[in-house]
């Protein structure tokens, strides 16, 4: 605050100030106080007068109060007389000045006392910072540490065989709180909206009869939209070894956080959504651990993809955004999988291919199989760090 009450709390000031004055009979209400403060920091007191007169006019609400409050303003700094008639205004009709200019007043962090106990009131100041030119071995000198960085600070960004089991555990937290809006789709029933393209005409119609038949309103609505259905397929084969823990943090996050179907793959398929669905981040992502019996073995990807559109899982990914998460390297036939992909992309809605290798410089997909999935992917993202996982998951929340 600037002026007579530097550094000191406005908030904290008025309200102790209005509490005092509560304790001698001035009727000072939370709205009052309220005024105090905002006209502190519209008009800041570089005077003793101002600060008297900006407390009177704003928290004292009846001239029998008027005593009683230059009472406690003259307890609280420490003055024994106020130049005031009974109207608060002098002989020549003016405003006086009941304390001068050049007059002392108590420096923010102070507790002027004033006789007794009543005296002085509680003020509440921000550290003073140590300045180059301060003394160091002075006592009343108070030194604030230097910020310490988040503990998320440069983990977003780092490699996922950089990470150990605690620092992956709390970037999947992290990745479950940024989860963005669930993607969305457009349903055949309508919702009124003032700011709607469409005119319903039956309820417009039916408002008409108000106003003889004239129809001077105008009910307008737009498509109601549902969330749509997110599937997530999770390489957990020999060569993802160092990704596996990470993407299973991502299948929990989406399971959780967006009511996806998630499923890990590497010679057979085995869906996780259950597991995962466990509140306890690390007990989920063991109990998939365990459950998922051909893990860091070898890869099957179109064996896969089959086996999830020939189970009564299938209809999970009609209309569904399908995220498949993998390097691509799969030891069927490169025709197997570009035939399983184009079945599965005549049902969904979108196919995003995630590959922790595609964000390296010069990265080509040189390998048969990825080279023959990608006409049928929408999206081709990098996924080597929990900040691409992140980014990854925004552009699935973006498909509306």
């Amino acid at each position: 605050m600037a002026g007579l009450l530097r550094g000191a709390d406005r908030a904290a000031f008025a309200t102790a100030f209005g509490v005092r004055l509560r304790e001698h009979g001035v009727a000072v209400g939370q709205t009052a106080v309220e005024d105090f403060v905002r006209a502190l920091a519209a008009c800041p007191p570089d005077t003793r007068s101002r600060l008297y007169w900006t407390a009177r006019t704003t928290l004292v609400r009846r001239h029998g109060e008027l005593a009683a409050f230059d009472a406690v303003f003259r307890a609280v700094f420490e003055y024994a007389s106020l130049d005031l008639d009974n109207r608060g205004q002098a002989g020549n009709g003016t405003l006086p000045d009941p304390y001068p200019d050049d007059s002392p007043f108590p420096p923010p962090g102070a507790r002027p006392i004033a006789g007794g106990s009543e005296g002085g009131l509680p003020w509440a100041t921000l550290p003073r910072v140590v300045a180059a030119a301060d003394d160091p071995g002075d006592p009343g000198a108070v030194v604030v540490p230097q910020r310490l960085p988040s503990a998320l600070a440069g983990l977003p960004d780092a490699p996922f065989a950089a990470l150990d089991a605690g620092e992956m555990a709390l970037l999947g937290a992290w990745l479950r709180a940024a989860l963005p809006a669930r993607p969305t789709r457009r349903t055949r029933r309508q919702l009124a909206d003032h700011a709607g393209h469409r005119v319903a005409v039956r309820p417009t119609i039916a408002r008409a009869r108000r106003t003889g038949w004239e129809a001077v309103t105008l009910v307008r609505t737009r498509p109601a939209r549902r969330p749509r259905r997110v599937v997530l397929l999770c390489d957990v084969s020999r060569s993802m070894q160092p990704q596996a823990t990470a993407y299973l943090h991502l299948m929990r996050a989406l399971a959780t956080g967006a009511d996806a179907e998630v499923f890990a793959f590497a010679t057979g398929l085995t869906r996780l959504t259950p597991v995962l669905a466990h509140r306890s981040p690390a007990l989920a992502v063991a109990r998939a651990s365990e459950k998922v019996a051909d893990r860091f073995g070898g890869t099957r990807i179109a064996s896969s993809l089959r086996a999830l559109l020939a189970s009564h899982h299938a209809d999970s990914t009609r209309g569904a955004v399908v995220v498949i998460a993998s390097d691509g390297w799969d030891s069927d036939p490169p025709g197997d999988l570009a035939a399983a992909l184009a079945k599965l992309r005549r049902r969904a809605y979108r196919v995003v291919w995630l590959n922790p290798r595609a964000g390296a410089p010069g990265y080509v997909p040189a390998v048969a199989s990825m080279a023959a999935a990608l006409p049928y992917c929408d999206e081709f993202l990098p996924a080597a760090t929990f900040r691409s996982l992140a980014d990854a998951i925004a552009v699935v929340g973006h498909h509306r």
